[in-house]
């Protein structure tokens, strides 16, 4: 796809954003040591922000659903930043995850409202790439933008990256204002409109597929560090460059998950979780030795974000005559599987059952995503765009 001035400003967002939400999974061990508190107790302000962001996802569009979207983008990234600023500032456990809780509500909203905007700005037969191309600021984040934090809090404290992040939020700001035209809500837009395309049973179905699908990936991914150390015997280098590489594996699979999901939207689905299924599995064994593991982190980041555009495209699909809310309600359910997935690792670490249980556990909730969405039934054509 052509440069798209108001795309590349969604993606600085997403890029923001995508920093903000994978950074503190990098620093957990750093973060429990200067807090005094355990591994899976700083694991959960991974679930908090995630649930900051289910909750915020729904209340946050519908207060908003008559603001012009410039303007509405703009203020969410607003929040963002100050919600940087209070983890930056934060002197306790309690009141980081209050600075996590406090960023996660422009999440949703942001993924929500911006999806529909990048689909909006190109032909129908481009809509999943728009998508996929605001999306890639989320995959980029996690090549250059989560490692480069994550180093900085190694060398300068955990406090330090945030400080970073709010500086991104504030060019993403800047960015929005610039690019983005001057767009009003969606015609209307209202709240017992989108309440009712919510209740929709197709829609409540393709929302426990993003939820459970996206489970498999956070029960690993948030415990990557402690793994990587433990099984693969990791110095901090190592873990960054798998981070990078991680990230280099998402954006792959975003590019591709995008491309496919505009020639069918179930079928990228079917196959990400199937591969991911597998990489899963053969992660177990192969966190061990550092060759395979690098490998099985690659391809486990294309799979992983090959599901992302196609997901979001069938819940804009089932919802077309009123997708802010369900756009939104999607990326909450995406925080939801994050929310999720690190209990599930947490509470698998918790249990003495090791590391390579935590990577098995991963797999067994790609397999009932991918039961999940062959139970759904494939139509004959999933439609690929949001009206």
């Amino acid at each position: 796809m052509a440069l798209n001035p108001p795309l590349l400003a969604l993606a600085v967002g997403a890029f923001g954003i995508g920093v903000t939400e994978f950074t503190p999974m990098g620093m957990l061990p750093l973060i429990a040591a200067d807090l005094n508190v355990s591994i899976p107790a700083a694991g959960l302000v991974v679930s908090a922000y995630a649930l900051g962001v289910v909750i915020g996802a729904p209340l946050v569009t519908l207060a908003t659903a008559r603001l012009p979207r410039r303007r509405l983008l703009v203020g969410l990234m607003a929040i963002f930043t100050l919600g940087n600023l209070m983890a930056a500032l934060a002197d306790s456990y309690a009141m980081l995850v209050a600075g996590r809780l406090v960023t996660a509500l422009n999440h949703g909203a942001f993924f929500g409202v911006g999806a529909v905007v990048a689909a909006g700005l190109v032909p129908p037969e481009r809509r999943a790439a728009a998508v996929a191309a605001m999306f890639s600021g989320l995959a980029i984040a996690t090549i250059g933008g989560v490692p480069l934090a994550a180093w900085t809090g190694a060398m300068l404290g955990w406090r330090a990256a945030f400080w970073g992040i709010a500086a991104i939020g504030a060019v993403a700001m800047l960015a929005l204002r610039l690019a983005l035209p001057e767009l009003k809500a969606e015609p209307g837009a209202d709240l017992w409109s989108e309440l009712r395309v919510l209740g929709r049973g197709p829609v409540l179905a393709a929302l426990a597929l993003t939820m459970v699908g996206f489970s498999a990936m956070f029960t690993v991914f948030t415990y990557i560090a402690p793994i990587l150390r433990a099984e693969t015997g990791a110095t901090a280098p190592f873990v960054t460059a798998m981070l990078v590489l991680f990230g280099l594996g998402l954006t792959v699979g975003n590019w591709l998950g995008g491309r496919l999901a505009d020639r069918s939207v179930d079928g990228t689905i079917i196959g990400a979780l199937a591969a991911q299924l597998v990489v899963l599995v053969l992660f177990a064994w192969g966190m061990h030795g550092a060759a395979a593991a690098a490998l099985l982190i690659v391809l486990w980041g294309v799979a992983s974000f090959a599901s992302v555009a196609p997901l979001q495209m069938r819940v804009m699909a089932q919802a077309a005559d009123a997708p802010s809310l369900a756009s939104a309600m999607n990326i909450g359910a995406f925080n939801l599987g994050n929310a999720v997935g690190a209990a599930v690792g947490g509470a698998t670490i918790d249990a003495g059952l090791g590391y390579p249980a935590v990577s098995l556990a991963g797999a067994a909730l790609a397999l009932a995503g991918l039961v999940l969405v062959l139970w759904l039934g494939r139509p004959a054509a999933v439609p690929a765009a949001c009206g």
